[in-house]
């Protein structure tokens, strides 16, 4: 039996610090992946980041398929950029440039890469552990999302199959699609946007 797990990025969020929610051309992109999602994967459970970006994204979903978004903090994103009195956007993300090359490296604030990703896969393991045999939406971050990826498949590996994302990011309402054997995660899609019509760049973590 298999568990499969549907990783959606989050729509376009706002530009500001703190825990901002969707503008409305993430809006529309959560309703696109919620659409895709519900009619061709068509899971029984929805999973999200507490971060507002992720349960915007997640409810259109949950409310296509009649379930409750299901909170889990190990899906947030690797950092977050909180106060700008504490942290210039620009120093955040020299912090986040340094940490994705130095996968060890610990930022200011938030995660590693290497933790980020282990509390990620962990989050995977646990529900995989309790629903074999069933197919779960996971709404989450681009930075977490790439950051388990590199463990999962390592970087040259990555680099082959998706070229642009660990310098680009995963673009916004993409779908990530991973398998559980019982014994190991596998890759099958990374990034997915051909369900989307309106895309827009990436690093919207």
């Amino acid at each position: 039996m298999t568990t499969r797990v549907i990783v959606v990025q989050h729509g376009d969020k706002e530009r500001r610090a703190g825990d901002p929610g969707l503008t409305a051309v993430g809006v529309e992109q959560a309703e696109a992946a919620a659409r895709a999602v519900a009619l061709h994967q068509r899971p029984t459970e929805v999973w999200s980041s507490p971060l507002r970006r992720a349960v915007e994204t997640a409810t259109p979903l949950a409310e296509r398929l009649g379930v409750t978004v299901q909170r889990d903090d190990r899906l947030r994103e690797r950092m977050n950029w909180d106060d700008p009195d504490v942290q210039s956007l620009d120093a955040f993300l020299d912090d986040w440039a340094a940490c994705t090359a130095d996968r060890e490296r610990r930022p200011r604030q938030g995660d590693s890469s290497a933790d980020a990703a282990r509390r990620f896969i962990d989050s995977l393991d646990d529900l995989a552990d309790r629903r074999a045999d069933a197919t779960i939406a996971v709404v989450a971050h681009g930075g977490v999302t790439t950051d388990a990826l590199r463990t999962l498949l390592g970087d040259e590996e990555l680099a082959r199959r998706a070229p642009t994302l660990i310098d680009d990011g995963v673009p916004c309402g993409a779908l990530t699609t991973l398998e559980h054997d019982g014994a190991r995660w596998t890759v099958l899609a990374i990034a997915a946007t051909d369900h989307l019509r309106t895309r827009t760049g990436h690093r919207s973590a």
